[in-house]
């Protein structure tokens, strides 16, 4: 398969860092190597710092997504497959717009559901996934280019546990898909009668349960050992029309044992080889 493989290194407008080193470090960790010896095609593209010398967290999160969606489109217009390796979920609204993704699978321990009036913290990751629904940043937003914002119905929401109050108000009222690992197939067959034709797939690493796999400071009980993330992300790929994928939120200096690049190259190819099959 023909894969380009897009660097987007920055955490809350800081390149290279906290999880903006992440994607750095599971490329020295082995990913590449461990997709081309499973035969693929690789291309890899950083798209290397913003002209934000004072690295705002909102406009160069939002300068990232604009350099993302430019290098996903390239890369979909080669007939290559793009998978981002982004510090920021928010990194994801960029990968969708390049794609022009019509649907979401969001695989997190956080809702990402936080608007600028509802957040207490203030952290625009926060509100990665209400920015991609539209409830949010929308001036922002429309600036990436060919963004279009996710319909709710078409948002798969996998493992979030970790949510605050008013997120949990919000999903009650929204058709979010809300899914846990052992019921994918139902998730996947109520997106896939929406008629969805682009899917992406995002992917937080700290959606696993950190007594399996703790991949940055966020450590919330629950969650999916990997190979049960495995499981359903291969099974939703393998019945639905996946366009792209992004994998998020990695800092390194969490994983001292380097045990994430490996488990995210194993993902990696099984899941691109359930694309080659589907």
């Amino acid at each position: 398969m023909n894969v380009t493989i897009i660097l987007a290194s920055y955490d809350s407008g800081h390149y290279h860092g906290g999880c903006g080193q992440g994607p750095d470090a599971l490329i020295a960790g082995g990913l590449t190597e461990a997709l081309k010896l499973a035969g693929h095609d690789i291309d890899v593209h950083d798209i290397g710092r913003m002209s934000d010398e004072q690295e705002r967290e909102i406009a160069t999160g939002f300068a990232v997504c604009n350099a993302v969606s430019g290098e996903v489109r390239i890369a979909r217009d080669r007939s290559r497959f793009p998978i981002v390796l982004a510090g920021n979920c928010l990194t994801s609204a960029g990968a969708v717009a390049g794609e022009g993704a019509d649907a979401m699978i969001w695989a997190d321990q956080h809702g990402d559901l936080n608007t600028p009036d509802s957040s207490t913290s203030g952290f625009l990751d926060g509100m990665a996934l209400a920015t991609v629904l539209g409830r949010c940043w929308r001036p922002m937003a429309a600036q990436i280019p060919g963004f279009k914002a996710i319909d709710p119905a078409r948002c798969v929401l996998v493992n979030a546990r970790d949510l605050d109050t008013t997120e949990r108000q919000l999903l009650e009222t929204l058709p979010v898909i809300r899914t846990e690992c052992p019921d994918w197939v139902v998730a996947a067959q109520r997106l896939k009668s929406t008629g969805a034709e682009r899917v992406h797939m995002h992917l937080d690493l700290d959606v696993h349960d950190p007594e399996d796999l703790q991949a940055n400071r966020y450590a919330s009980p629950g969650g999916p050992a990997p190979e049960q993330l495995r499981q359903a992300m291969c099974g939703m790929a393998g019945s639905l029309p996946i366009s792209g994928l992004t994998i998020s939120a990695y800092d390194p200096a969490f994983d001292a044992k380097g045990d994430v690049p490996p488990l995210v190259g194993q993902l990696l190819v099984d899941l691109l080889a359930t694309l080659e099959k589907s």
